[in-house]
This record gives C-alpha cells, structure tokens and sequence, in this order.
C-alpha cells in the first residue's frame, strides 16, 4: 500500500512540474492569411467557414482552448498544428508555385467533400466548426473557381 501512495505521490510530483514546461505556441494574427484571402477571394460565408473550421491548424493563427494550458495536452495540439501546416499552410500561400497551390486546392476540396476534414477530434471539441452539407458544396465551389483561375495561368516550361 505505501508503495502506491509513492508511486501516485511520484506521479502528481512529476505531472505538477510539468505544467511549468510547454511546448511553442503558433500564435500569430489572421493578417498572417491575408494573402491567401486576397488571392483566392473567398465569398464571405467560406471567408467564415476557414476562419472557424481550417485556420486554427492551418495557419500561423491559432486560437488556443483554456485546455491547451494543461500538460501533456498541449504537446499533443501543437503537434496536431504542426501537421496540419505540413499539409496545407494558408500563412505561407504567397511561397507556393502555381502548380503546388492548385494542387492544394484539389486537395482541399477532396478532404472536406469526404468529411475528412475538419478533424473529428477537431469538432468534438469544436463544435461551430463541423460543417454542413450546404457548407461543404459552398467550400467546394469556391475551391473549384480558385481551381479555375490557376488553370488559366500559364504554366513555366
């Protein structure tokens, strides 16, 4: 029995230090994304739709939850932020080529068309950013004209 106690003891010990310890946080502002806006020129109900369904993990804006001061809670979002912006970071869209942006586009289109995105996890505790069906088909067709736009840029040869 005062094995355990040390052990829970050890355990609280070590969990109270650890709150003290936390991984970077991507807190920068939505100007971050101007430039994606102003390039693919979303309608205002997409314009909402990223700001609350996408930007948090794809960009350099997140807004945290009053979890993310917990530990090891915290590690696990930053990394959750840190992929999201592997596969598509609206903050750094002026430094994608044409084909890459488009490429993206289809990408996104293909993620949010299977629901895949946002993430379960994502709108479990977010629930305002899981999207509808009318949503979706208004993400979609804003994606496809951006789509559009870049299939009229010549290409480098």
């Amino acid at each position: 029995m005062k094995l355990l106690k040390n052990i829970v003891f050890a355990f609280l010990l070590l969990f109270g230090i650890a709150q003290f310890f936390g991984p970077e946080k991507n807190e920068g502002s939505l100007e971050s994304v101007n430039a994606f806006l102003a390039e693919t020129n979303p309608p205002e109900n997409v314009k909402a739709i990223l700001q609350e369904s996408c930007f948090d993990c794809h960009s350099n804006s997140t807004r945290y939850p009053w979890y993310n001061n917990i530990t090891p809670i915290n590690y696990w979002l930053a990394d959750h932020v840190k992929d999201g912006k592997k596969h598509l970071d609206f903050s750094n869209w002026e430094g994608n080529s044409v084909k890459r942006k488009d490429h993206k586009m289809e990408e996104l289109i293909e993620m949010v068309e299977q629901k895949e995105m946002p993430l379960p996890s994502y709108t479990y505790t977010h629930i305002e950013a899981e999207l509808s069906d009318a949503q979706i088909q208004a993400v979609i067709d804003w994606a496809n004209q951006v789509r559009l736009g870049y299939a009229l840029v010549p290409m480098p040869e």
